[in-house]
């Protein structure tokens, strides 16, 4: 019986699932900041701010990974200080995916925890403030279990979205089987070599499961979380 996947199409998988698992690693803490400043600060600029956290959700993912590249090559500004100083280079690497699929996938999350923090009754946090509870332990004994739906919510739909990210991906890191061929960079060469249809039919199907499971978890996580909480 011949098998599912080729040796190399499982190898696409793992470092599909590997890049976006890194990217929400990567994005959940830098997000969950942005969510909360953006929920409750009130500064000049904020406008400003929410428009450049947003920016990936509207800017072509080409342009995306052409800005990285600009940025994190081994000639831009900060890419030769990370190879010079810490010996890291991230183009053409796993590494430089994960980046480029987390500045993708970072306005979803920051969308889902601040949509979780405005839904967030201020009287509870008033009230621990009465009680003698300062900002850290009010917002890990009172906000963080609020917005924990939200959370995880956000994280699971961002390593939905992870697994089929492409554009910023080949701009920045190029299409390198065993190092950056993600699942729908391999469904791409599939579609480039002569009698790939089915192969890349095989894999697509893969993506679209992986996709519609991915969103799935994220709406039964949250709502299951919801319950727990009472909300």
């Amino acid at each position: 019986m011949p098998e599912l996947l080729s040796p190399e199409e499982w190898q696409a998988v793992r470092l599909s699932l590997a890049v976006a698992l890194r990217s929400v690693a990567f994005g959940l803490p830098p997000a969950v900041l942005a969510a909360w400043v953006l929920a409750r600060g009130r500064f000049p600029g904020r406008a400003l701010l929410d428009a450049l956290v947003h920016l990936p959700l509207v800017l072509p993912p080409v342009v995306v990974g052409w800005l990285l590249l600009v940025l994190f090559g081994v000639q831009g500004p900060i890419g030769r200080l990370l190879q010079e100083w810490f010996g890291i280079r991230l183009v053409f690497t796993s590494g430089g995916a994960a980046l480029a699929t987390a500045v993708m996938s970072f306005p979803l999350i920051v969308r889902a925890v601040r949509l979780s923090l405005e839904a967030v009754d201020p009287g509870l946090e008033a009230a621990a403030r009465t009680l003698g509870a300062g900002p850290l332990d009010r917002f890990c004994t009172v906000t963080l279990p609020l917005i924990a739906p939200g959370i995880l919510a956000g994280a699971i739909t961002a390593f939905a979205a992870g697994l089929g990210e492409f554009g910023a991906v080949i701009t920045f890191v190029s299409n390198i089987p065993g190092e950056t061929q993600t699942l729908p960079l391999a469904i791409y060469s599939a579609t480039q070599s002569p009698g790939g249809e089915i192969r890349a039919a095989r894999l697509a199907a893969l993506s679209f499961a992986l996709a519609v499971g991915g969103l799935l978890l994220a709406e039964w996580v949250a709502r299951h979380m919801h319950r727990m909480l009472g909300r």
